[in-house]
C-alpha cells in the first residue's frame, strides 16, 4: 500500500558484527539471505521469527549506501516519485536498482534525511 512503510535495512562494511551487536542487544535471531558469495541478513523477532529488518553488507547491489537505518517508502511510480523529489528540493542518493523485479532507488529530501522509495513489482 502507497506511502507505508515496507522495509528497513541497514547497509554495512562488518554486516557480521553488526548483525551479532543487534542479536544481543535487541534480541533479535538473524536468518542468511544468500546474496550469491556472500550472506546477508534477515533480522528476525525472538518470538515469532518474523522477519522485521535487514543487515547488509556494502557490496553488489548495496554498495554505495550510507551506513544508516534506511526506511523503505512504498510508491506507486518510483520515475514520477523522483521526478517530485527533485522538483520539490530533493535530490536522489542511489538512481533506480532492480531487486527481483522490484525498483528502488534513494533519495535525500530538502532537509537533508535520506530514505528509499520502493516501487513493488507488477503482479
Amino acid at each position: 500500500m502507497k506511502g507505508q512503510i515496507a522495509w528497513t535495512d541497514l547497509t554495512v562494511d562488518n554486516a557480521e558484527q553488526v548483525r551479532d551487536f543487534y542479536q544481543t542487544v535487541v534480541g533479535w535471531k538473524s536468518e542468511g539471505v544468500s546474496m550469491g558469495e556472500y550472506e546477508d541478513f534477515s533480522m528476525l523477532r525472538p518470538d515469532n521469527g518474523e522477519a522485521v529488518a535487514g543487515v547488509c553488507h556494502a557490496r553488489g547491489a548495496n554498495s554505495g549506501l550510507p551506513p544508516v537505518w534506511m526506511i523503505y517508502l512504498l510508491v506507486d511510480d518510483l520515475e514520477q516519485s523522483l521526478k517530485d523529489c527533485e522538483a520539490l528540493g530533493g535530490s536522489i542518493v542511489v538512481e533506480p536498482k532492480s531487486m527481483a523485479g522490484s525498483m528502488y532507488a534513494v533519495i535525500k529530501d530538502p532537509a537533508g534525511a535520506v530514505c528509499a522509495l520502493y516501487e513493488e513489482a507488477k503482479k
